[in-house]
């Protein structure tokens, strides 16, 4: 059978990518012009790609060439510091028997330009990546190899305020979609040479700058090595968010738990480093990846360690129980409705058999309905604009609710168990873990409308089965309940005083878990 015009076979795919392969991988020529023609080719005759051909003393012709990505690179570094120090016959680099003509690109870099992030290179792959990157390539005549120099420059959105991770006391700063202003945000809360930082570029059509930062002497290395190594094993033509990472990497595909925490604040990552934990940072987006993640690490807010002990506590109390409310809700009033209401007080049911009364629907296909009429309204206001997304979400829930009640669909009870799961929802701290209880919510109604609560106690037992199972790169994700770990309960449900936590989690920093002084001598005095 032949194949359709103009589709190609995967042979000729892979043939293809061989080619590019050999492009990137061969030499830099000794000719100018020739270097610039196969540059002009291999990348379109380009308008954005600017290449400024340059004659200096003693050259009868173009001697080097500057190229640059507008819109990456940054003008007028180019034009101050390559450009006009190039041209300053002053300034030019005179071997024994040479003229300025024949200066090489190594000379150029020491001895005539003004700039300090300068590299050699000496082929084609790192050429076009350093171009596209955003750095001025300076090709000289006669010389196999370039300098990239750095001058990149492209706009950015700014650091602003945190939009998901909100708090009332605490640093309001958030990550931004460049890689360098993340690091810098970092380094600028952890002053220590043993911050350590490895970038890799992953995706052969994207080259994706993709960083991990830890700290040495505190961070596990074989953690720190098998982080490497998920990393190099990624093949790929692009990397556009870190989530494209995080699915990459993990530890347990078919799960619904997230085994990679997010974060999008830098006192957070910068807290999360302190641990022994590694964080993974993407260029081109503002949230950072930190593994290992465990269980209680989505129930912990950045703002329960910059409160007083006990509030702390008393919110994180609070939160888990958000978290039983938001799991277990509606498939508590559809077991008991169904099969148990005996549980229930005399007076409370008979108001809702009085409720009910002309409703067609039993509580579990009013549970669905309502579930699922919420879930379509919640990501209907995140989708729309934002000026009219909290409106419409809220108007929607009211003439919905009040709308189905006096219809006589859904009793006003069902109303109110919907709504307060709802509301119980948005009590996590993390949007990953508020999904996945989203998705629980559902099978356990099932097997409550079946089975009743013996339903749900099946359906428990299966969920604390399969997150005692689960791993974050070799750290048990229900750690430090399962296995109980005693001295990592003080930060765990309870939030200790931070003269307590002398110590890191154990399965998480094995070689310095001592973090600060003995509790004896670090407890403030009276």
């Amino acid at each position: 059978m032949k194949e359709a015009k103009g589709k190609k076979t995967p042979a000729a795919h892979d043939q293809s990518q061989d080619q590019d392969q050999a492009m990137k991988a061969k030499s830099i020529m000794p000719s100018l012009q020739d270097n610039l023609e196969l540059i002009r080719s291999q990348l379109g005759n380009s308008n954005d790609i600017v290449i400024r051909e340059v004659g200096l003393p003693g050259s009868t012709g173009p001697a080097l060439a500057v190229i640059y990505t507008d819109g990456l690179a940054d003008k007028q570094s180019v034009s101050e510091f390559i450009l006009e120090s190039a041209m300053r016959r002053d300034r030019m680099m005179k071997g024994e028997g040479e003229d300025t003509a024949h200066a090489s690109p190594q000379a150029l870099a020491n001895d005539v330009l003004s700039i300090s992030d300068t590299s050699e290179i000496s082929n084609y792959g790192s050429l076009y990546n350093a171009l596209l990157s955003g750095e001025t390539i300076i090709l000289v005549d006669g010389y196999a190899s370039a300098i990239a120099a750095g001058t990149r420059g492209w706009r950015d959105r700014g650091i602003n305020e945190t939009l998901t991770e909100t708090v009332v006391r605490g640093p309001k700063e958030a990550f931004t979609e460049t890689l360098r202003t993340n690091t810098a945000m970092i380094r600028r809360k952890i002053k220590d040479p043993n911050l350590w930082l490895e970038t890799r570029q992953i995706g052969r059509v994207t080259g994706t700058d993709v960083s991990i930062m830890f700290i040495k002497g505190i961070a596990d290395d074989k953690i720190v090595e098998e982080v490497r190594l998920r990393l190099d094993r990624i093949d790929i033509d692009g990397i556009l968010e870190s989530g494209y990472i995080e699915e990459l990497i993990q530890d347990e595909t078919y799960t619904p738990f997230p085994t990679i925490y997010n974060s999008e604040r830098p006192d957070v990552v910068a807290a999360e480093l302190l641990e022994g934990k590694i964080a993974i940072m993407v260029d081109g987006t503002p949230m950072v990846l930190i593994v290992p993640a465990l269980f209680v690490s989505f129930l912990h807010a950045a703002e329960d360690y910059y409160h007083r002990f006990d509030i702390s506590t008393l919110i994180r109390i609070l939160r888990y129980i958000g978290v039983f409310i938001a799991l277990f809700g509606p498939s508590l009033y559809v077991a008991i409705t169904t099969y148990h209401q005996e549980m229930l007080p005399t007076q409370l049911l008979y108001s809702l058999a009085a409720q009910r009364e002309g409703i067609p629907f039993p509580a579990f296909i009013e549970a669905i309905m309502m579930e699922v009429a919420f879930e379509i309204l919640r990501e209907a206001g995140l989708r729309m604009p934002r000026t009219i997304g909290p409106a419409v979400s809220i108007v929607g829930t009211l003439v919905i609710g009040q709308a189905a009640v006096e219809a006589g669909i859904i009793s006003a009870a069902m109303v109110i168990v919907v709504s307060t799961t709802a509301i119980a929802s948005f009590v996590f701290p993390s949007y990953s873990l508020a999904n996945t209880m989203r998705m629980l919510r559902f099978p356990l109604m099932g097997l409550a409308a079946t089975f009743g609560l013996y339903g749900i106690i099946i359906g428990t037992f299966a969920i604390v089965l399969h997150v005692s199972s689960l791993r974050s790169f070799g750290v048990p994700y229900m750690s430090p309940f399962a296995p109980l770990i005693i001295r990592d309960q003080k930060d765990a449900i309870f939030r200790m005083p931070h003269w307590v936590q002398f110590t890191r989690p154990r399965l998480v920093s094995r070689s310095n878990r001592q973090r600060q002084q003995s509790p004896k001598s670090a407890r403030p005095k009276p």
